[in-house]
């Protein structure tokens, strides 16, 4: 018997599973559905309208949002926070729990989203950018 979503199987042993049910993300990540044209374009859409819809907040910070990449069809998405989050030590918290939670929340095909800050940035001038809720990062080189 196969192992698919919501089934009962056996193992290879031959001993029956717990009634294992495997969640809709812990489906094969790398697997790609086939997409209409339209589809992909009301996929890429509500994500866009998602991420315009986060930008402000980022940018009272003195940050920026950017989408960098997204593979509608494989639900990987790639994002970069700018400005002053390139020297905010909580950047890595917005990514993962602000960008990510609210993407794959609310976006039901989003698999997987990848991330970094832009570390092109000078750190002097990225410092000076933030406001608000920027917590600057301890850089022991800056004068």
């Amino acid at each position: 018997m196969g192992r698919e979503r919501g089934a009962v199987g056996a193992n290879t042993s031959g001993s029956t599973l717990a009634a294992e049910v495997l969640h809709p993300r812990m489906a094969d990540v790398n697997e790609k559905i086939q997409l209409s044209d339209v589809e992909r374009g009301e996929r890429l859409q509500a994500l866009t309208h998602l991420i315009d819809m986060m930008r402000p907040a980022v940018q009272s910070d003195g940050g920026d949002l950017v989408l960098v990449s997204a593979d509608v069809e494989s639900g990987v998405v790639e994002v970069m926070l700018q400005g002053s989050c390139s020297s905010c030590a909580i950047s890595a918290t917005t990514l993962q729990a602000g960008v990510e939670r609210l993407l794959k929340d609310r976006l039901d095909w989003v698999t997987d989203v990848r991330g970094g800050v832009d570390e092109t940035a000078d750190f002097a001038e990225s410092a000076a950018m933030g406001r608000g809720a920027y917590v600057p990062k301890y850089d022991p080189d800056f004068d």
